[in-house]
């Protein structure tokens, strides 16, 4: 018991320094990382070297982080400088000016593509600054970003967390794990035991991910509505299920007959094609068009410190609509092509790496792949808007000077917040004779639920994608323990698995990376805990929810 105690104790520091204490990211993640060396140090009696390989692992992708975060502002900022975002801003006023619509429509659709397309915190840096040039508070734009990705999260980057993450985390020693072999030769397969799972999740996903578009609103019109009200939100409770189904049953289906690569992408897609046109129409939509209070009435902890202040154009002209998106487009079209195994693109970018191997003599590595991390397809869309939208050069290195310049806290923060991650996940290499940290902990819960495992399998999930910063990373963690948990418990174990994906999607709105992330691109540097107070609830519902719907489903399915 003591040992899962002192394994809590870096998640627990981050939690009170960050949403207890209120403490900046930058100050909390720096005392968070001293005390996690320190305790796998002295308790795990992990190796000095390996501590240090963890941080210089870390501090890469930190890098790989940043290049995302910097891309999506400085797309951002030279939109801003073309006149797009007034264009585009324009647009979702015409489509409805009710901005409960607005972020059904932004946050929850087109944020399910973008997380289809490229994931790694992607939606949320594209997402958060569109709210804002809309007129929505920077603290809520981020918060709400942030919640509404979490359901498209199990098929992000092209199903990357249920292909790669389960898949990967289904092997021990090189092959698919004794416990695991039955089930998948039953199954058909790997590949047909993977799209099993992914039509699992999806089943659960109908009923709590279907709801989580009215969370959505609900949230936005108690902690950012002039009247605080649950009720506000809850008014709009026919559109707001119509575009959870309008998402839901699309990826459902595509799971089903395509498997885990699509659900998010196509559910994205066609949400947004039937959302849309019942929005301009004012289908299921209540007479009264809610809107936030003026600004001057907003709390000031709503506000940033107007990271892109100073990328306003002077001038009159403005690109058209369509233009106004070519940028976007791009990203989307650059994103799928360049994530499809079936075309070449993938491979050519991937071919360039940025490695450290054996880091320390270690066994540890890191690889960075400067043209496939998304940032690189945000660069090129920024650069593009040069040419569509007639920029100047001269403005198009203002916006990325302030993008750079914007950067600089978040950079120190990423800086301690990933080498503790990676101590904390590492920590299996020690000389006391114990799991990682992360398993310790798992292998307590398991001891302490039995046989009512699955209402405690999201937690798990949550927990990794929390002190990893990645959906991916938690299911390769915990995969193979959630599975021989429902195992030696006689629960059926690909259910119990998609239990844990979902709630590696419900700890995507609390991850310490993500919040940094998408804080930095809207302002927030410093107020990370006052977001993470606002997404904890939502990821608490959806964490319970789920496990209390999979474990109906194991019940009497």
């Amino acid at each position: 018991m003591f040992t899962a105690i002192a394994a809590l104790t870096p998640v627990i520091s981050v939690m009170i320094l960050l949403v207890v204490l209120k403490l900046p990211a930058v100050k909390a993640m720096t005392i968070s990382l001293g005390a996690t060396a320190v305790l796998a140090f002295l308790y795990w009696q992990v190796p000095l070297v390996v501590i240090t390989a963890s941080f210089f692992e870390g501090a890469m992708i930190g890098l790989s982080i940043l290049y995302i975060v910097f891309g999506a502002v400085l797309l951002l900022n030279t939109l801003r400088l073309s006149g797009a975002i007034d264009t585009i801003r324009n647009g979702f006023t015409g489509i409805s000016p009710d901005r409960r619509v607005q972020l059904i429509i932004i946050a929850w659709l087109f944020g399910a593509f973008l997380e289809g397309a490229a994931g790694f915190g992607t939606p949320a840096a594209i997402v958060a600054p569109l709210l804002i040039v809309l007129g929505f508070p920077p603290l809520a734009s981020v918060t709400l970003a942030l919640i509404a990705d979490s359901t498209p999260v199990s098929f992000g980057a092209v199903g990357t967390p249920v292909t790669v993450g389960v898949e990967q985390g289904l092997y021990e020693g090189g092959s698919v794990a004794a416990a695991v072999q039955p089930y998948v030769t039953e199954a058909g397969g790997m590949d047909s035991f993977i799209q099993q799972i992914a039509v699992q999740i999806m089943q659960i996903d109908l009923i709590t991910g279907t709801l989580l578009p009215l969370i959505l609103v609900m949230m936005m019109t108690r902690f950012f509505g002039e009247n605080r009200s649950w009720k506000e939100g809850l008014a709009i409770w026919k559109f707001a299920l119509f575009a959870g189904a309008a998402f839901t049953v699309p990826a459902f289906l595509t799971a089903w007959f395509l498997g885990p690569e699509f659900p998010a992408i196509f559910g994205g897609i066609t949400g947004l094609l039937i959302v849309v046109p019942a929005a301009k129409k004012g289908w299921l939509l209540p007479e009264e068009t809610w809107n936030f209070a003026p600004r001057k009435q907003w709390d000031p902890e709503w506000l940033g410190k107007g990271v892109n202040a100073s990328a306003k154009r002077e001038k009159e002209e403005r690109p058209s609509f369509l233009m106004a998106w070519v940028p976007y487009i791009l990203v989307g079209l650059l994103l799928v092509t360049t994530r499809l195994d079936a075309l070449p693109f993938k491979g050519w970018l991937q071919s360039i790496t940025v490695e450290w191997n054996n880091i320390l003599g270690t066994g540890i590595s890191e690889t960075l792949e400067p043209f496939y991390i998304p940032g690189f397809v945000f660069i090129i869309a920024a650069a593009s808007a040069v040419f569509l939208h007639r920029l100047k050069k001269e403005e198009f290195a203002l916006a990325a000077g302030i993008s750079a310049k914007a950067l600089i806290g978040t950079a120190v923060t990423l800086f301690t917040a990933v080498p503790m991650v990676r101590i904390f996940i590492n920590s299996g290499v020690n000389g006391a004779g114990l799991e990682s940290m992360p398993l310790e902990l798992a292998g307590s819960a398991s001891a302490v639920f039995g046989g009512a495992w699955p209402l405690a399998a999201p937690f798990v999930g949550a927990l990794g994608s929390f002190i990893s910063g990645s959906a991916t990373f938690s299911n390769m963690m915990f995969t193979l323990f959630q599975f021989s948990a429902a195992d030696q418990a006689g629960l059926d174990p690909s259910r119990v698995t998609a239990l844990q994906v979902i709630g590696a999607n419900a700890g995507n709105m609390i991850c310490v990376l993500n919040v940094v992330a998408a804080a930095a691109v809207a302002g927030l540097v410093g107020k990370e805990g006052a977001v993470i107070r606002k997404t904890i609830l939502p990821m608490l519902y959806y964490t319970v929810f789920a496990g209390m719907t999979g474990f109906l489903m194991i019940l009497f399915f």
